[in-house]
Formats: structure tokens, C-alpha cells, sequence
């Protein structure tokens, strides 16, 4: 069993898994969002297993659903689900902030990798290789401050890269409710991490034909 929950917006859905943070996906439908989601196994695995984890997911049982909002429509996940409040131990957040440096990780290389021209979508859009990394670099800094950690702009590799060990530190704690922190753990880390791992299936799908 894989419990997941749906974020319902009125035009798309996304189906994200509650143990295994970042792997999301959003399309039409309730039942074709969960289908996606299942699609993507072979391509999460590959974080999982840089994480040192096995991969091995059951069957989608869908746990809650929550109503999206404009932002869900628009394709990024927005709501908080309500299992987001249950305590966090250490053993299981360190194994989500494994997951989350796998994902960085991941994306860090496949940036080095790749061509600055992407290929472009239907209509011409679609940000190149270096656009894609500040977007996502500088997302992170956005979100970091729903855990009341706060970073200046970045003007080296070293500014991020210290972002982010403080964001790890800050994610890696044991978590009880209330909390205190927009974000509970959890969600911060699933939000981050599915941030990252879509840009990183972006760029891999674009730089290909």
C-alpha cells in the first residue's frame, strides 16, 4: 500500500504520495493523476536509490483529499494536507531530508550536463537550462522562509549551498504539532523536494529529440 493524497483544483488534480516526498503528479482527473503518478515509479526510483533507499511502492490507497485553489490549476501544489500535522520522529525526517539531498543532488547534475537550449514546447515556451536553475534555486529561498529560515540572494554556489544545510538541519528535528512554522516539516520537505525532481524531469525531457 502507497497512501497518497489528491489535491482537487477545479481543471487538474495532483496525486502525491505522503512517505516519499516529491513524487507528485498533477493532470486531469482523479483517477488519470493516480496512473501518472504510478508511470513515474521507475524515474522516483532513481532519487530513492541515491538516497541509499528502496523503492518498491505498492498500489495508490488515497488517504485524504484536500481542495486545491488557482495555484493547483496552474500546476504547482498548494494545499496542506491535514495527515501534514501528524509528529515526525527523527529516523523518518532524516529519511525525507536523504530523499530531498538526492533530489539536489540529481538536479545539480543534470544541470551541469545538459545544453543551455532546450528543446521548446508546442508553442515556443519554456525556460532554458540556466533559467530553470534560478527559478529553482531561488524558489528554494522563497520557501524557506515558511520554515523562518532566511537567506539573502545567492551571490556564490557557497550562499545556496548554505541554505540549504540549514534548511536540512531544520527538516532533520523531530516535529510534534503546533509547531509554530507556516509549514509543518513534512510539507516543507514534499513542497521542496517535488520542486526540485519536476525541473529535474523537465530538463531531461526537454534536452532529449
Amino acid at each position: 500500500m502507497t497512501r497518497v493524497y489528491l489535491e482537487l483544483g477545479s481543471k487538474k488534480v495532483f496525486a502525491c504520495s505522503l512517505e516519499w516526498p516529491g513524487w507528485c503528479r498533477v493532470t486531469k482527473g482523479e483517477e488519470a493523476a493516480l496512473d501518472l503518478l504510478m508511470d513515474y515509479v521507475p524515474r522516483y526510483r532513481v532519487i530513492a536509490e541515491r538516497a541509499g533507499l528502496a523503492f518498491e511502492p505498492g498500489d495508490p490507497v488515497v488517504a485524504e483529499r484536500v481542495p486545491g485553489d488557482a495555484t493547483t490549476d496552474f500546476g504547482a501544489p498548494s494545499t496542506m494536507p491535514e495527515l501534514d500535522l501528524e509528529p515526525l520522529d527523527a529516523e523518518e525526517a532524516r529519511r525525507q531530508v536523504a530523499l530531498l539531498r538526492a533530489a539536489w543532488e540529481l538536479f545539480d547534475e543534470t544541470v551541469a550536463v545538459s545544453p543551455e537550449e532546450l528543446r521548446k514546447g508546442p508553442r515556443g515556451g519554456g525556460r532554458d537550462t540556466s533559467r530553470i536553475y534560478d527559478h529553482v534555486v531561488e524558489a528554494e529561498r522563497s520557501y524557506a522562509r515558511q520554515l523562518d529560515v532566511r537567506h539573502k540572494p545567492y551571490r556564490s554556489r557557497e550562499d545556496r549551498d548554505a541554505m540549504r544545510e540549514e534548511l536540512a538541519e531544520v527538516l532533520a528535528r523531530p516535529w510534534e504539532p503546533p509547531g509554530g512554522t507556516r509549514w509543518t516539516p513534512r510539507y516543507a520537505t514534499r513542497r521542496l523536494a517535488w520542486h526540485v525532481i519536476d525541473h529535474l524531469w523537465e530538463i531531461e525531457d526537454r534536452r532529449e529529440g
